[in-house]
C-alpha cells in the first residue's frame, strides 16, 4: 500500500483553480522534491499534506485512509523561517514537542517521564549536531544551527512523513551543502518519507529519489484563474550519478 494516494485531486479558492486533476502516489521511504515556477501550487500542496488545507475534490489518502483534517504527530514540517521559541533553550525547544504530546493540558512532564523526554531530546540534538549547545537560546545560534534545531523539533516526534518548505533557501552555499548531507543522513537513518518544496533545480535533483515538476499547462488570457497547475514531469532518480547526469542534460 502506498503511503500517500492521490486521484483526480483539485484545489480551488473561489473561482481560482490552484491545482487540477492530480493523480499519483508516494511510497514509504521516497524522497520527493517538488519544483516549479512561483505561484504554481507547490506550497499549497504541501499545506494539504500537513493538514492546513483540504482538497476541493478528489481522493486524498494517507496509509489508505482519508488524510487527517488537522496537523498531527505523524507529519513533521520544517519551514524556511525557523519556527523556534526564543524564550526556550535549545533543549527546551525540542523537549516541548514531547511534553505537549504526552501532556497536552499541562505541557509538562515530571519524574521519570521528564527524564525520558530529556534523554530523547538530547539524542535527537546530538543527531543533528547540536549536542554542545543544549543550553543556548535560538538568538545565540547561526542560521544553519537554527535550521538544525527546527529539524530536531520535527523529528523528535518520530513522524512518518517529513515536509520541507524551502528549508535551506536562506542559507549560504557552504552551510546549505552541510544541511544537504544532514537531511540525507537523517532520512536514511530514520526511515522517513520526505516531500520537499524547493526553487533550486539542482537541489531538487541532488536530494530527491523522485522529482515532481508542477506547472500550468493550460492558459486562457481571458480567464487567467480558470486553470491550475498539474504535474508535468515525474522523474525517478535512483542514485547520485543518475541525478547529476539528468541535471547536466537540463
Amino acid at each position: 500500500m502506498s503511503l500517500i494516494t492521490i486521484k483526480n485531486l483539485w484545489k480551488r479558492y473561489g473561482e481560482t483553480v490552484v491545482l487540477e486533476n492530480l493523480s499519483f502516489s508516494i511510497e514509504a521511504g521516497e524522497f520527493c522534491t517538488l519544483v516549479g515556477p512561483s505561484g504554481c501550487g507547490k506550497s499549497t500542496f504541501l499545506k494539504m499534506l500537513l493538514g492546513e488545507e483540504s482538497p476541493t475534490k478528489g481522493l486524498f489518502l494517507f496509509e489508505g485512509k482519508p488524510f487527517p483534517a488537522e496537523p498531527s504527530a505523524e507529519r513533521g514540517i520544517v519551514f524556511q523561517r525557523y519556527s523556534l521559541f526564543s524564550h526556550l533553550s535549545v533543549l527546551e525547544n525540542v523537549m516541548l514537542g514531547i511534553e505537549l504530546g504526552a501532556s497536552p493540558l499541562l505541557g509538562k512532564l515530571f519524574g521519570k517521564a521528564k527524564k525520558r523526554a530529556r534523554e530523547e531530546a538530547i539524542a535527537m540534538l546530538e543527531a543533528v549536531g547540536l549536542g554542545d549547545v543544549l543550553h543556548h537560546y535560538p538568538s545565540q545560534l547561526s542560521g544553519g544551527m537554527q535550521q538544525r534545531l527546527s529539524i530536531a523539533q520535527s523529528l523528535v516526534k518520530k513522524p512518518k512523513l517529513l515536509l520541507l518548505d524551502e528549508p535551506f533557501g536562506a542559507l549560504d552555499p557552504g552551510i546549505r551543502a552541510d544541511m544537504h548531507a544532514l537531511i540525507l543522513d537523517l532520512w536514511k537513518k530514520n526511515n522517513l518519507t520526505v516531500v520537499m518544496v524547493t526553487h533550486d533545480l539542482h537541489e531538487g535533483f541532488y536530494l530527491g529519489t523522485r522529482l515532481l515538476v508542477f506547472d500550468k499547462v493550460r492558459l486562457d488570457p481571458q480567464a487567467p484563474n480558470a486553470f491550475g497547475a498539474k504535474i508535468t514531469y515525474d522523474i525517478p532518480l535512483h542514485d547520485k550519478k543518475e541525478k547529476e547526469s539528468v541535471f547536466k542534460k537540463n
